[in-house]
């Protein structure tokens, strides 16, 4: 095996040059904690790396982070991965892994224990690996993944940010610039820079295309659009010319078909079908006018779980797996490239997902589903027991500032009711409940503290089997 390059629309083994096809899944809620997800906590990662100590000491949170990591993605995973017929792994990790914020451009010592080891892992069973920086320093967006604790991306405002980002490339390049089954580079995910014409996001990636390739002319250079990898329009004309060849152009294409907020049930119908295509084909559009190469990173639905959704988990998930099945017949069409979100969770979207009798899950149940009643989650929640108590906030807003020029601020995807849901759900409420997820740990020895851990283990899961059928047909389908 040789390492991928991008030729034209397409990937290609240098090797061989035959194309290649990336059939991948991200691997998040592992090194970045986002909060839907993994291990079901409320607020951004900060805030339970800073709770967590004070209610059991830095020790027993130190072991319980560890060991997180150590189960969290094994063998196994890269197996299953495996006889699924996919061949990548997008790996999102988080900023903090390598540097301090009180000690930046200072290396942590084990920096990339936890990303060598999957790494190799993947690695064993001929999967490339794709290096997904979600949460860049100061927040590159205002979203929870950004781990800011903000509505908005103070990455945007200060050059040290920018400064640590690019430092922060040049030593993960450094480290794996001959490594072939290291696909590429995902440099920033779902960016947000306000500025009218991307300035900021063109600039951060010339920046930082020129120092990766001053080290690294191997590796693919994954680029998101701005705001939130859906807009391209402020992108240069001629970006290989600017970037280089050896540059994939990443999309995110959730539906909101996929999600509890869509406007209506799923049925497949024609009208239904023609939104969704059209959704992505605008997307991309900008890639297809310059014959560039397009690569997915995020898309996929969301599931019913029954101790939420009861009788109607059953057929919310089947309108789910029919969102599924549609889009994966728009992208074998393209013969596009992607990457599902999301490989492991607790059981929103995982293509496996935490049992409900493992010790964590036994443990955290009473106040998953409270959190879940609260919807303070970002992704995907439903807000039907507490949307009255919010309604009349967007009520006044509406009511005292009535021209909606006045009320249509960045970022445009963000509607209003959004916008009240970020900034009083998802920040203000959930750090109210930082405190009471950690003091769950309270009194539990180091036995007990690694059996938390130990639930993530890939025995302690069980898979969803209809989705994992659907796509390992997909990928049998593309040979």
């Amino acid at each position: 095996m040789s390492c991928l390059k991008v030729s034209g629309t397409y990937f290609v083994d240098t090797g061989s040059n035959k194309p290649v096809i990336l059939l991948g899944a991200g691997l998040g809620g592992w090194m970045i904690l986002i909060y839907t997800p993994n291990p079901g906590f409320p607020g951004c990662e900060f805030h339970i790396r800073e709770a967590l100590p004070k209610a059991i000491g830095a020790d027993k949170a130190n072991l319980f982070f560890e060991k997180f990591l150590s189960h969290f993605f094994v063998e196994a995973d890269a197996k299953f991965v495996k006889s699924l017929g996919l061949n990548c792994v997008r790996i999102a990790v988080n900023y903090h892994h390598f540097e301090d914020d009180m000690n930046p451009r200072v290396l942590k010592e084990d920096a990339f224990k936890h990303l060598d080891r999957v790494i190799s892992l993947c690695a064993n069973e001929k999967i490339y690996t794709i290096i997904d920086l979600h949460s860049a320093q100061g927040g590159q967006s205002g979203g929870w993944h950004a781990d800011a604790g903000l509505h908005f991306g103070s990455f945007w405002k200060h050059k040290d940010f920018q400064d640590r980002f690019v430092w922060l490339w040049s030593q993960i390049s450094e480290r794996y610039k001959d490594n072939i089954w290291v696909a590429g580079y995902n440099l920033m995910n779902e960016p947000a820079d306000p500025h009218p014409t991307h300035a900021g996001l063109i600039n951060i990636y010339d920046r930082t295309v020129a120092t990766i390739r001053a080290i690294d002319t191997n590796h693919i250079l994954f680029l998101d659009g701005n705001t939130f990898a859906t807009d391209f329009t402020h992108f240069p004309s001629d970006p290989l010319k600017r970037w280089g060849t050896n540059i994939a152009f990443s999309i995110h294409d959730y539906s909101v078909f996929g999600f509890p907020s869509s406007p209506e049930p799923y049925t497949g119908s024609a009208e239904q079908k023609e939104k969704m295509y059209s959704t992505y084909a605008r997307k991309r559009q900008w890639m297809d006018e310059r014959g560039l190469c397009v690569w997915n990173g995020e898309w996929g639905p969301v599931y019913g779980r029954r101790e939420y959704d009861g009788d109607d988990t059953d057929d919310i998930n089947q309108r789910r797996y029919a969102v599924l099945k549609d889009q994966l017949e728009m992208y074998r069409k393209d013969s596009l490239s992607w990457s599902i979100w999301l490989y492991k969770d607790i059981g929103f979207q995982g293509m496996v997902c935490v049992s409900q009798n493992t010790p964590y899950m036994t443990r955290f149940r009473s106040f998953l589903l409270k959190k879940h009643r609260m919807a303070v989650d970002a992704w995907g929640a439903d807000d039907k027991q507490v949307k009255h108590i919010y309604d009349p906030i967007i009520s006044l807003i509406k009511d005292e500032i009535p021209s909606p020029e006045h009320r249509r601020l960045y970022p445009p995807i963000w509607s209003l009711e959004n916008r009240v849901t970020r900034i009083s759900r998802t920040i203000l409420v959930a750090e109210f409940l930082v405190a009471e997820w950690a003091e769950m740990f309270v009194g539990l020895n180091d036995g007990e503290i690694e059996a938390l851990a130990r639930s993530f283990r890939f025995e302690g899961c069980k898979k969803r089997e209809e989705l994992n059928e659907i796509l390992k047909a997909n990928a049998a389908a593309l040979g």
